[in-house]
């Protein structure tokens, strides 16, 4: 469906694709449309919902100016996802061992590995680029600690919140593995810390906005070309990340079910991050929190919630929306609501036919604290089309 309705009153209109939108999260939107060196429009994706700093699924262009907060500091979260030669045939009927292996191979929550368990080339790689971010911000590498350490054993990890691996079945009963992560703590203490850089410098400039959580570096500013730096080192760690967390899936479902390929190319997207694109005649940077890239021909991964449908989507590179799509379902409601609401009996009943965590610790990611997919995939049928369906059998939480 095109744009639903605009709001007009920044100095640049916001276009949204969903009639399903918070109050809170229109003020965030309309104080986003406010900067000065937005290009075009803003565009606000069919999940979108109230996000801490700026809203999520907001897309936004910028000339000569990067607002830190509009990317956030899950730096590079996303997605990654795989079709195995497997069928539902060959899985067994109990998957409480997959589960189980899959948990043993991939640290979650605040866990990490013991030893350094990634590809060597990878760590050879990224040492130089966060060397020099941390040489140019020695208190970046004082909030860390011990920085070498925490980036190196949590490569491979998976976090917490709605990070999740999932075992899928496609449409034909074919085996998926699809995974969400991001960059870690590496890459949230590099989001906090610009952030919070950007706003003292607006705030020693006497600087007025809408928001302070929409501080921003200008082009030519102290810290704009070591945040761009900074930004897109933690983007680059987070796919390596969802590389990494990958392999070590596939070689524990080796362990536990019958001789398998790796049948198509994996999907590899971020929904939380920065990259120069051009749009409606500029070159520009484009932010995008909680979206993908859809450019026409693009394949891109929108998962439901732990006990709903998921789609391997083809991007139609719609120009209203900067050649973007919606993430996921979008929350309809705050983790500490949903933990009010619903107790473990709705969990059960919401994730029936999943093998998953069932406590209350996952209470947060009940399924009913997110909207609807299959309404926010109507939303945008000129955006993308769907290429396959997935629905999981197993899923691990963080």
């Amino acid at each position: 469906m095109p744009v639903r309705f605009q709001l007009t009153g920044g100095r640049v209109p916001v276009k949204i694709y969903t009639d399903e939108i918070e109050l809170d999260a229109v003020r965030q939107l309309e104080q986003l449309a406010q900067l000065p060196f937005l290009h075009h429009h803003v565009a606000a994706m069919p999940d979108v919902h109230l996000g801490i700093g700026a809203t999520v699924g907001a897309v936004i262009a910028t000339r000569g100016a990067i607002v830190p907060a509009a990317v956030g500091v899950d730096i590079g979260c996303g997605m990654n996802a795989v079709r195995l030669s497997l069928t539902a045939a060959d899985l067994p009927d109990n998957l409480r061992r997959v589960r189980s292996a899959i948990e043993a191979a991939v640290p979650v929550g605040f866990d990490r590995h013991d030893a350094v368990s990634a590809d060597q080339r990878a760590l050879r790689e990224l040492e130089p680029g966060l060397r020099r971010i941390l040489d140019s911000q020695p208190a970046l590498e004082k909030r860390l600690k011990k920085p070498r350490e925490t980036w190196t054993l949590q490569l491979g990890t998976l976090g917490g919140g709605n990070h999740f691996i999932e075992l899928c079945l496609d449409e034909a009963a074919r085996v998926w593995v699809m995974l969400h992560s991001g960059s870690r703590g590496i890459g949230n203490a590099i989001g906090t810390h610009f952030i919070e850089l950007a706003r003292r410098d607006l705030e020693r400039q006497e600087q007025r906005l809408p928001n302070r959580d929409l501080a921003y570096f200008e082009e030519g500013a102290r810290h704009y070309h070591e945040y761009v730096e900074a930004v897109h080192w933690a983007q680059d760690y987070a796919w390596r990340n969802r590389q990494e967390i990958m392999r070590l899936v596939l070689e524990a479902l080796r362990q536990e079910l019958p001789p398998f390929g790796v049948t198509d190319e994996a999907i590899n997207c971020h929904h939380n991050y920065v990259a120069m694109e051009e749009h409606f005649g500029e070159r520009v940077h484009v932010t995008r929190k909680g979206a993908i890239r859809a450019g026409e021909g693009e394949l891109g991964i929108i998962p439901g919630s732990m006990g709903a449908k998921s789609f391997v989507v083809r991007g139609k590179g719609e120009p209203e929306s900067f050649s973007s799509c919606a993430h996921g379902a979008g929350r309809r409601m705050s983790r500490a609501q949903a933990k009010k609401r619903f107790g473990r009996a709705d969990l059960e009943s919401q994730t029936s036919g999943v093998e998953c965590r069932k406590d209350s610790g996952v209470l947060d990611e009940i399924p009913a604290a997110y909207k609807d997919i299959d309404t926010v995939m109507a939303n945008q049928s000129d955006l993308v089309e769907v290429v396959h369906t997935l629905k999981q059998v197993v899923c691990v939480k963080g």
